[in-house]
């Protein structure tokens, strides 16, 4: 199995930025997948980014062009660079992985408030 440990959440003001940071231990050779998501009061969890095996990238409309997610070679860790930073980006994150085999591990949840 796969843990997850969050960090880099915090407040900050409309254009800002922050990065946050997620700390993967375990089985970590049978991760294929590596994301963020992140859940708004009052709305469903979605997907703001994920990076594959080979490194290929998607983002949500919303945040792209402003967002960056990396990981590290050894898949022991993935990143999300958040600059220009907007209210509506106000949310939970949330890292994901996911395994060769379809087994999903999330973490805590850090959280992000982005002030107006």
């Amino acid at each position: 199995q796969v843990q997850l440990v969050e960090s880099g959440g915090g407040l900050v003001q409309a254009g800002g930025s922050l990065r946050l940071s997620c700390a993967a231990s375990g089985s970590i050779s049978s991760i294929n997948v590596m994301g963020w998501y992140r859940q708004a009061p009052g709305k469903q969890r979605e997907l703001v980014a994920i990076i594959t095996n080979i490194r290929s990238t998607n983002y949500a409309d919303s945040v792209k062009g402003r967002f960056t997610i990396s990981r590290t070679s050894a898949k022991n860790a993935v990143y999300l660079q958040m600059n220009s930073l907007k209210p509506e980006d106000t949310a939970v994150y949330y890292c994901n992985t996911r395994t060769f085999s379809g087994r999903d591990a999330w973490g805590q949840g850090t959280l992000v408030t982005v002030s107006s």
